[in-house]
């Protein structure tokens, strides 16, 4: 049994509904069509007697009102036959237009006076009419006749004489005299299918209706799978990207259309692959880069090793001393590594009052006799100043923020060319409205290429221009330096010095400022 996977539970979801639409749409068509088509064909029907309306008028005013008519059958038929009721004339009247049994003599007589031609064995509507068209007083005629389904009505709904009617279902056509509605002349729609055309009409109607559905079924159907497949399409891709993803091809994509909510998870997607795709580039290069900077001083020690086993050179004070400097510089990286891994990402452990300046000048005063030795001069007499004017307060850990430092001065002692020198200012600003401490410490010669610099602070990245010393750092004091200070809430930025080399900006937000 095949899998009954989302698309296709889309499609038999869709083609369902819409099943259950068309049924419900062409059983409702039926049922309506045979309920309305009765007063339908009564509005057609009642529209063509408004000869009848005149005739009913016409007695009306005769007689003042409703009151000969009410009840009286006869009066009816022969009202609809055309024949005028003689005793609702005045005696004169009568005599002057001849009635005679009940039929003028020589021709008809409205009670306006106006001579009327004897009915013609016409319709109203001009077709011929059939012997039983006129009803006859006494016979109740075809079944189906249109006078046993006719009423009069008063204007206020009563009754006057005819059948029966349900005045919610009927047709009504109204009575006027002049402007002043009488009375209603109301027509019963059919009961039933009596007529072979009417069956033929609902027949031929129903048959275009089951055509029309059976054609919307297939529309539908098609519909359904379409959108189904359209709808779905971006989820199985996303499926297989993340198979893919998941089995180790990080380079895996899906391909993105649109603006609706798939489009947008397809975007998040490949975000989330890309990332995934330069965090594991990265954890690559990082693991090559620890491997090579490991290998460089257990390559050196190993080749002394040798060449004292082999009797090449003698184990005294000089090899001592070089074995001795190897296992410094690796024991220099393993440290260095441990603290890149322990302040990436990490949170202080404590927020104490720390006063940076005073740990800025700690560190400077350690290394003052290093930077004697390397011919290189400090220039920091701002930063005294501004430390002896305003004591600027931040929480944090001390011993992280002198780290910075330290990892600072230890950058421009390994990378400055003698003869240079270093410049650290100090400046308090405001930043968002709070009070930013900004540190800028400026080197000399060799600087950092330009496209080098967003690069400085990842962990194991050292510049390949004249800075990259072969017994320079590790290349993770710049990256312990933005994690510990990206820690305090601050932010470091590296840029180039006028000085020639590099420059490096410190913001640490203040939490306030103390005046001696």
């Amino acid at each position: 049994m095949p899998r009954l996977t989302l698309t296709r539970k889309l499609f038999l979801a869709l083609a369902t509904l819409l099943l259950t639409l068309l049924v419900a749409f062409a059983v409702s068509s039926m049922l309506s069509l045979r309920s309305g088509l009765g007063p339908y064909v009564a509005e057609i029907e009642i529209r063509r007697l408004s000869w009848l309306t005149e005739r009913l008028q016409q007695h009306y005013v005769a007689t003042g009102n409703w009151s000969r008519l009410r009840g009286n059958e006869d009066a009816w038929v022969r009202l609809q036959r055309g024949e005028v009721d003689p005793a609702s004339l005045a005696p004169r009247e009568r005599e002057r237009n001849g009635f005679w049994g009940g039929r003028p003599r020589g021709g008809w007589m409205l009670p306006s006076g106006d001579a009327q031609e004897p009915p013609s064995p016409l319709e109203p509507g001009g077709r011929f009419a059939p012997p039983w068209f006129f009803p006859r007083v006494g016979d109740g005629g075809p079944p189906d006749l249109i006078f046993k389904r006719l009423a009069v009505v008063d204007n206020n709904g009563k009754l006057v004489v005819g059948a029966q009617v349900d005045p919610a279902t009927a047709a009504h056509l109204p009575i006027r005299s002049g402007t002043v509605i009488i009375g209603q002349l109301l027509l019963a729609p059919m009961q039933g299918l009596e007529h072979e055309a009417d069956r033929a009409f609902l027949a031929r109607h129903s048959g275009f209706i089951a055509l029309a559905g059976a054609v919307g079924l297939v529309a539908a159907l098609l519909i359904a799978g379409l959108v189904g497949r359209r709808w779905l399409a971006p989820i199985d891709d996303l499926t297989q990207a993340a198979r893919a993803v998941a089995r180790g091809r990080l380079g895996t994509r899906v391909r993105v259309e649109g603006q609706d909510e798939l489009a947008l998870l397809g975007r998040t997607f490949n975000t989330m692959a890309d990332r995934l795709d330069k965090a594991e580039s990265g954890r690559r290069a990082w693991l090559a880069d620890v491997a090579h900077e490991l290998r460089t001083p257990l390559a050196a020690m190993r080749a002394e090793i040798e060449a004292i086993q082999d009797g090449v050179r003698s184990f005294d004070d000089r090899t001592a001393l070089r074995l001795h400097r190897q296992v410094m510089r690796l024991t220099q990286l393993v440290d260095d590594l441990r603290h890149s891994m322990d302040s990436h990402g990490t949170t202080l452990r404590e927020h104490a009052p720390t006063y940076p300046l005073t740990l800025l000048l700690e560190a400077l005063a350690a290394t003052r006799d290093r930077f004697v030795q390397a011919d290189l001069t400090v220039e920091a007499d701002g930063l005294q100043h501004l430390a002896d004017e305003r004591v600027p307060r931040v929480l944090g850990e001390a011993r992280k923020l002198s780290q910075v430092w330290i990892n600072l001065l230890e950058n421009t002692l390994a990378y400055t060319d003698a003869g240079g020198r270093l410049v650290i200012e100090a400046r308090i600003e405001r930043q968002a409205g709070n009070p930013v401490l900004v540190v800028q410490l400026d080197d000399s010669v060799p600087g950092v290429a330009e496209d080098e610099l967003p690069r400085l602070f990842e962990r194991l990245f050292r510049a390949e221009a004249s800075r990259n010393r072969a017994l320079g750092g590790s290349g993770l004091g710049l990256a312990i330096c933005r994690a510990i200070v990206d820690a305090h809430g601050g932010d470091i930025d590296a840029q180039a010095s006028p000085l020639g080399g590099l420059r490096v900006v410190i913001t640490l937000p203040l939490s306030e400022t103390e005046t001696p």
